[in-house]
């Protein structure tokens, strides 16, 4: 999956057939705020759930803490315990 970080929109972007499906994002203080979820009529799950995964090792990469403020990410992060230590200190889910 080829990921586009599009600094300018401050998005994280994959085209699909659909279209494009973004994570919209905002970084401060080393932290990773994950605000929207852009699926534009997109409604493949396991798509979804890949593109979050793969921008969440970006952000490994990147050692970033990640603080997850839309709904989709709070049950990503529900679903996948594996991602957890990703939160900064204080942050529960």
């Amino acid at each position: 999956m080829e990921i586009k970080d599009n600094e300018l929109l401050r998005q994280f972007e994959i085209i699909t057939e659909t279209g494009l499906v973004a994570i919209e994002y905002s970084i401060q203080e080393r932290k990773l705020f994950l605000t929207k979820f852009c699926n534009n009529s997109n409604e493949d799950e396991e798509l979804h759930n890949e593109f979050i995964k793969t921008v969440l090792e970006l952000a490994q990469e990147r050692k970033l803490k990640v603080v997850p403020t839309h709904a989709k990410f709070i049950s990503f992060f529900r679903k996948n315990r594996k991602f957890q230590e990703m939160l900064p200190p204080g942050i529960k889910i």
